[in-house]
């Protein structure tokens, strides 16, 4: 599966597009795809026209650009976590039933400074036709706990990434109405970590825990479609439709004891790696924006995106003849952000941004995990975009999220091999923030 060409494949790629943390849009979903978007926190994607962004906000808007132009940037996110009443247990036979205390620390700040880079190249051919292509990051998450974590049987490493590549085109049917559609190429690369109670140790010494990873990529294609409507020349109206995307991802299931040795079931003898499947579904998003010019200078934002995440109901990794190596329920519930911003041209160089998002988490309070331990958000954004020559403008931002403080209450069974089914147990309080720092430049040529 993860051959010598699929790892040059993605060095490659990971240039252009990249992996975030959580704590971007619900879920696992990625906002970062316009620094100029980001400013007015992104209230307006589907209906505010700036620069090539607009490829990924609303395609259809591409035919409202006057001439040629290239957007590249990216942001960097600095994540702080906060694990506050971190405790684990595990029991089997071993300790008679009873709830054995697993030792660990709960440092948190699990989530690495990422920088979520993107390009976008729209050409309008005439008044009515245009073309563009992007290539950026729509979904990707990673959470790495550090070593001793205390909940790290329930899992202490999760990474998923997704880039896409999209080309695109719009027309312009007059001076109200306008669509598009792009084809997007996907590629997926995720791995699952944590570690398990040996089989024959079982309770008795957690050292001897195996090294538990599962990992897998796979490619797919999706789409989305955009309407952009002008009543008047001050009012425009945009929908943009962004489809499912269905993955199998395919790759190696390995556990290994603590001096790295495959490890084996006490059973069979058996080695315990096998090929490893998961199905996968990026769920579809529907957004809503309007942008209203309220004078010269000033206009102003709003917009509504809903995602379909009840798609993710479980993550379930299975081998070739179908039969469970881990099974995690997550339980999502489709979810809803609004956003309102607004941008003031202060003077012909230089238009300052400013917008709040409310993004309501799709995660459920009875199977919210470790992997992904995240909560309703308020993001704050500020921005500014410069234009110093009428061909070249640098668009900077900086959002502040923050989440509300939940709480991890986590359980799942093993299967301990000869010894028993081994129950474990983590629970604590997370408090998430997050900065973001975005930067980008716009040639038109």
């Amino acid at each position: 599966m993860q051959n010598k060409f699929n790892r040059i494949t993605w060095a490659v790629a990971i240039a252009a597009a990249a992996f975030a943390s959580q704590a971007n849009a619900g879920g696992y979903q990625i906002n970062e795809q316009s620094v100029s978007g980001q400013g007015y926190g992104h209230s307006g994607r589907s209906s505010n026209v700036n620069d090539a962004t607009i490829v990924f906000g609303n395609p259809a808007g591409m035919s409202f650009l006057d001439r040629a132009q290239l957007t590249a940037g990216g942001t960097y996110l600095n994540v702080n976590s906060r694990i506050r009443n971190a405790e684990a247990t595990r029991s089997n036979l071993l300790t008679g039933g009873f709830a054995q205390p697993v030792d660990g620390s709960s440092e948190g700040d699990m989530v690495p400074g990422t920088l979520i880079p993107f390009a976008f190249y729209a050409h309008p051919v005439n008044e009515q036709l245009a073309f563009g292509f992007g290539v950026y990051a729509p979904f990707g998450s990673k959470t790495d706990y550090e070593d001793g974590f205390v909940g790290r049987n329930l899992g202490n490493y999760t990474e998923l990434r997704v880039i896409s590549a999209q080309p695109t085109v719009s027309y312009r049917f007059n001076d109200q109405w306008s669509v598009g559609a792009g084809v997007t190429y996907n590629r997926v690369d995720g791995e699952l970590r944590r570690q398990v109670p040996q089989p024959g140790f079982g309770m008795a010494d957690p050292d001897q825990d195996l090294d538990s990873r599962v990992e897998g990529d796979d490619d797919a294609w999706g789409y989305n479609l955009g309407i952009m409507f002008q009543p008047v020349p001050e009012t425009t109206l945009g929908l943009t439709y962004r489809s499912k995307v269905d993955y199998t991802l395919t790759g190696h299931y390995r556990a290994t004891n603590p001096d790295g040795t495959v490890a084996t079931n006490p059973l069979t003898g058996a080695a315990l790696e096998d090929n490893a499947r998961l199905n996968l579904v990026t769920p579809e998003t529907v957004n809503f924006s309007v942008t209203q010019q309220m004078s010269d200078r000033l206009k102003l934002m709003a917009g509504a995106s809903w995602v379909r995440w009840s798609r993710f109901n479980e993550i379930h990794v299975t081998n070739d003849a179908g039969d469970t190596i881990t099974r995690e329920r997550q339980d999502y519930s489709n979810a809803w952000a609004y956003g309102v911003g607004g941008e003031y041209q202060l003077n012909p160089q230089l238009a300052l941004r400013a917008g709040v998002t409310l993004d309501f988490t799709p995660t459920s309070d009875q199977y919210r995990s470790a992997r992904i331990p995240s909560d309703d958000r308020r993001i704050f954004s500020i921005g500014a975009g410069w234009t110093p020559m009428d061909n070249l403008t640098l668009d900077f931002a900086y959002s502040y999220l923050t989440e509300r403080g939940t709480q991890v209450d986590q359980t799942r069974t093993d299967h301990a091999g000869t010894i028993a089914e081994t129950e474990l147990a983590y629970s604590a309080d997370y408090k998430n923030e997050a900065h973001g720092f975005g930067a980008q430049l716009t040639y038109r040529f």
